[in-house]
C-alpha cells in the first residue's frame, strides 16, 4: 500500500505540472518484477496513463532495432511485413534521438515518434516539423522541474520511468484508539 500510494502521489505531482497543456503523463515498463499491473494501476489512480503493459500492446522500435535493420525506414518496413504476416494491427512507435531521425520516422508514417533525451530546442523543432501529423512522446531526463516546460512545447505524451522505478513509498501507519 505504501509503495503504490507513493507511485500514485508522484504521478499526481507530474500530472499537476502539465495541467493546461495537451500532454499526458505516461508510465513505462520499468516496473518491479511481479508488480507491473499493480504499479500501472497506481499510475492511473494518480491521473497518469499507461504506455504499454507488455511487448504485445504496441510496437516500439528502439535504437538497437534501427541499427540491426539498417535504418528507421527499413525497421518500420520489416515490422509492417511481420504484422501483416501475423494478421495483427498494432500501433508502431519509433524512438528517435536526432531531428533527421524524426524526419525519417515521419516519412515512414509511424503512429508515434518518441523524442529520446532531446533538449527543449530539439523538442520544439520536432513539434514544428511534425505539426500534429503523428503523436509525439518525450522520454528521458524528465523531472518534476522540467516536465512543465516540456509539456508547454506541444507534445502529446511525456513518459516518466521514475513513476515506477524511483517513487518513494508513503509513510503510512494505523493507530488504534484504546
Amino acid at each position: 500500500l505504501q509503495r503504490l500510494s507513493g507511485i500514485a502521489t508522484l504521478t499526481h505531482q507530474f500530472v499537476e505540472r502539465v495541467k493546461g497543456t495537451r500532454a499526458k503523463i505516461l508510465d513505462t515498463r520499468k516496473t518491479t518484477p511481479g508488480w507491473r499491473r499493480l504499479e500501472k494501476y497506481a499510475v492511473r489512480v494518480g491521473g497518469g496513463e499507461n504506455h504499454r503493459l507488455g511487448l504485445y500492446d504496441m510496437i516500439l522500435i528502439k535504437e538497437n532495432h534501427i541499427v540491426a535493420a539498417g535504418g528507421i525506414t527499413a525497421a518500420v518496413n520489416l515490422v509492417r511485413k511481420g504484422l501483416q504476416a501475423m494478421n495483427l494491427n498494432l500501433k508502431i512507435e519509433v524512438e528517435t534521438r536526432t531531428i533527421p531521425e524524426v524526419e525519417e520516422a515521419l516519412l515512414a508514417k509511424v503512429d508515434r515518434i518518441m523524442l529520446d533525451n532531446m533538449n527543449l530546442k530539439q523538442i520544439r523543432e520536432a513539434v514544428n516539423i511534425v505539426k500534429g501529423a503523428v503523436e509525439l512522446e518525450v522520454s528521458g531526463g524528465v523531472s518534476l522541474e522540467t516536465v512543465g516546460e516540456i509539456a508547454g512545447t506541444g507534445v502529446d505524451y511525456i513518459s516518466v520511468g521514475a513513476l515506477t522505478h524511483s517513487a518513494k513509498a508513503l509513510d503510512l501507519s494505523l493507530l488504534v484508539d484504546s
